[in-house]
């Protein structure tokens, strides 16, 4: 059985060794604010931010790419169906026209946004809560008065995501040793149904297994541990540079809007 990569956790860049607590509160002002934005000035600086943040945390390019790479596989779906979306009105600057469909300056301004904004956020969460060891991200919720459940959720999560998927995979090759061959046909798709259901069943079935050991060594609803934080100097200095950032974007999406 696999275990969850923690490899970025691993390091002591300045991003490593500041406070849990501070990493995702800046994690929250800065992709809470990338989200909010609807102009490109804005998000190309979010992005650069995000960019700075990788770095100084001082992790593997290899592994940056490849976790932007799943964003932005779906990012593709985007420019093959955005830009020839939406009526199209006299005020629009057509960029290309393939039969029927039309391709606006709109839609290509839209799709530009919403790339730049995706991988902003994916750089900043990257570089502010991937480095977070699992232990420490449970108490350092708690410390920031996230609600119980909502940490008990995010951690279980994180911890047994890895569980269902070895439990797809091995349903996987028996319905291979099987001789069962995906096509496109309704014998496939109950096949499919029937995977997922019983997924959700094993999944359930887990669950359970793991709550009674649980309430077998103790557990009362609430996670100890012996990690302590205490921010320094330092920590304060990032939380401001972070909310400095977070100002300036908004500032410059106030200052592309104009007055209302």
């Amino acid at each position: 059985m696999a275990a969850i990569d923690e490899s970025l956790a691993l390091g002591d860049s300045l991003i490593h060794s500041t406070d849990p607590r501070v990493r995702l509160v800046c994690a929250v002002l800065i992709t809470v604010t990338t989200a909010l934005v609807r102009s490109l000035p804005p998000a190309l600086t979010a992005l650069a931010a995000g960019g700075a943040l990788t770095l100084l945390a001082g992790l593997p390019l290899r592994v940056v790419l490849r976790r932007l790479a799943v964003v932005n596989a779906f990012i593709v779906f985007l420019w093959l169906f955005l830009p020839f979306s939406g009526p199209l009105n006299a005020h629009d600057e057509i960029l290309l026209r393939l039969g029927p469909l039309t391709a606006t300056r709109a839609g290509v301004d839209l799709a530009l946004l919403i790339t730049v904004k995706s991988n902003a956020i994916v750089l900043a969460l990257i570089a502010l809560m991937a480095t977070i060891p699992v232990q420490d991200l449970g108490p350092a919720m708690q410390r920031l008065r996230v609600p119980d459940k909502l940490c008990h959720i995010l951690l279980f999560t994180y911890r047994y995501i890895f569980v269902i998927h070895q439990e797809y995979r091995t349903m996987r090759r028996a319905m291979a040793a099987r001789g069962f061959a995906p096509r496109t046909d309704r014998h496939t798709y109950r096949a499919f149904a029937w995977l997922v259901g019983m997924l959700l069943v094993k999944s359930w079935d887990r669950a359970e297994r793991v709550h009674h050991a649980m309430r077998c060594r103790g557990f009362r609803g609430r996670f100890y541990s012996l990690a302590r934080f205490s921010a320094t100097r330092r920590d304060i200095l990032f939380l401001a540079g972070c909310a400095a950032l977070t100002a300036a974007i908004l500032w410059l999406e106030i200052t592309r809007r104009g007055p209302a």
